[in-house]
């Protein structure tokens, strides 16, 4: 399928069985599976009080429950009484019980459920959000109201299931002064004055998506239908005094990236896709359909930066979020995949050459992250404190397995992995595990080790070695010593070319190093010029190899 053209390792892996009883500290229930949010809003000039009526759609997938639990943070005198107060939770016209402490709302049903049950519950409250909902002026010193969910501070403002493996179908229903525009999630249901100065804005996004996703942005916006793709609109927002720079910056690359995904991964999930200037995050954020943007990423000139940013934002919406991982412990599935994808797309933009620069910073990441924190892997074990979620290292290491994996299984096999990945997976949780089937089945490879030695584990590979030429014998003598010393003996392939002279192309080779110390002796019927271990860059290492004297 893919017209780029790479060079392919082969690997014979060792049988490992490992068990891994990594999973996060969250109470997941899976007898419930919240099916819709309507989140009714009310925002003010007067106030940074928010009025939320929220009306919760659930199936039960099994028995027994008597309690709904709901994340919500309670206001607070630690949180300098900021924090949301419940007023009442009503199901079926009738009032129910509940407790709200810290941030879980516990609602006792009535009825314990049963397999199949469909129900509703409203909850309504109100309160100044602590985070997860902005309210402040933004550069140019204008009243804004920004989400900022990530990782998990939705529940800041939002009364929802704000965790990862329960997606749901979300409507946004904010009335707020006339003098705003509205953006969120998916499509937009109505727009309407009510008089007094007020307006209602209705967001409607039919795909289920993870509660960190949920986006809302009420601003005085410049809004540009830029073009369509697959007959869904790509639109920018900005601030009113950004007009022309924002829509500028944001015209490219968006388009080109959206076709490229879809071509090489799958069906976009979204029913649009908005890029959206915002002062509730630093960077880009990824919020499904509609992408947060730094008010500091409008600067009119399209700079490599913010394109990269967009580029990656946009592959996160294949990753991360239309693939969403099942638990925080497995966050590389979103970060390390678009920090990859990123890449990708760049090599097929922008040449080869982009592509190598990406891959060789990303590599001096890993390098600088590993050298101070050498016991860092990129699943975590059973994560409790969100702030540690993500690393640079769940970014560029991430990335760089699957640049490896790639290099291991070959361009093709790799493509019709992530493909097969995609399709399975498509608005759906998948896990680590889920990744690595998908990708053994398409290869026919146990790759237990691969994903054993550099997710599980920590640290890369080192490389001490020489090689000499057999008059003799006319054999090619190769010495691979792995002298690592944030790690285990690591089993992986790696190629050598062997070059007759500087005007031929060289003959490739792969080796398998799986011990300490590795000897390999190649037939050769000439004394090469030279010998290049990992000439194509596929293997995430550092080596010192040269000619013995």
């Amino acid at each position: 399928m893919s017209t780029i053209k790479y060079g392919i390792l082969s690997l014979a892996f060792l049988c490992l069985f490992v068990t891994y009883s990594f999973a996060d500290k969250y109470p997941k229930n899976p007898k419930v599976n919240i099916l819709n949010y309507q989140f009714q809003i009310e925002l003010s000039d007067d106030t940074d009080e928010i009025k939320c009526k929220t009306t919760i759609d659930v199936s039960y997938l099994g028995e027994g429950v008597q309690v709904l639990r709901l994340d919500l943070i309670k206001a607070s005198e630690a949180l300098e009484n900021k924090g949301m107060t419940v007023s009442q939770v009503m199901a079926d016209g009738k009032e129910l019980s509940f407790t709200h402490e810290g941030d879980a709302l516990k609602i006792t049903l009535p009825v314990a459920s049963r397999v199949n049950q469909r129900s509703q519950y409203t909850v309504v409250y109100s309160g100044v959000p602590a985070t997860g909902l902005k309210i402040a002026n933004n550069k140019h010193g204008d009243r804004t109201f920004f989400s900022d969910n990530w990782p998990d501070k939705a529940r800041n403002w939002l009364a929802v299931v704000d965790h990862p493996y329960d997606k749901a179908t979300s409507e946004f229903v904010v009335t707020a002064p006339n003098h705003y525009q509205v953006v969120s999630n998916g499509l937009i249901v109505e727009e309407t004055d009510l008089g007094n100065g007020k307006r209602l804005t209705h967001w409607k996004q039919s795909v289920p998506i993870a509660s960190w996703l949920y986006v809302l942005g009420v601003a005085e916006f410049a809004v540009q239908h830029v073009d369509d793709f697959d007959g869904k609109a790509i639109e920018t927002w900005v601030y009113r005094q950004d007009r022309e720079a924002g829509f500028y910056d944001f015209e490219e690359p968006t388009k080109k990236a959206l076709e490229f995904y879809s071509d090489y991964v799958g069906p976009f999930s979204y029913e649009k896709l908005a890029n959206i200037q915002s002062n509730s995050v630093s960077g880009g954020m990824e919020a499904a359909s509609a992408i947060l943007y730094s008010e500091g990423s409008v600067v009119g000139d399209r700079n490599e930066r913010w394109r990269n940013v967009v580029i990656h934002e946009i592959a996160h919406q294949w990753f991360g979020n239309a693939v969403t991982e099942y638990d925080w412990d497995d966050v590389w599935l979103s970060e390390g995949f678009a920090t990859y994808f990123t890449s990708l797309f760049i090599e097929h933009q922008y040449g080869h050459d982009a592509f190598m620069e990406q891959m060789t910073s990303s590599k001096k990441r890993v390098d600088t992250f590993s050298a101070d924190n050498p016991g860092y892997t990129i699943i975590h074990n059973n994560l409790a404190d969100m702030s540690d979620v993500t690393t640079s290292q769940t970014y560029h290491k991430g990335s760089w397995v699957l640049h490896m994996l790639r290099g291991m299984i070959g361009n093709d096999l790799f493509w019709k992995g992530i493909q097969n990945y995609y399709a399975k997976y498509q608005d759906l949780n998948a896990t680590t595990a889920d990744f690595r089937r998908e990708m053994e089945e398409v290869s026919g490879m146990d790759l237990e080790v691969f994903f054993d030695q550099w997710l599980y584990k920590s640290g890369s590979l080192k490389i001490d070695g020489n090689w000499s030429y057999d008059f003799t014998g006319k054999k090619l003598e190769i010495n691979l010593n792995q002298v690592q010393k944030n790690s285990g003996i690591l089993t992986m392939p790696i190629q050598v070319a062997i070059y007759q002279s500087d005007s031929k192309k060289p003959v490739i080779e792969t080796l398998t190093l799986d011990k300490e110390k590795n000897s390999f002796s190649i037939p050769l019927g000439y004394n090469p010029t030279k010998v290049v271990l990992d000439p194509e860059f596929w293997v995430l290492m550092d080596s010192d190899f040269k000619r013995k004297k």
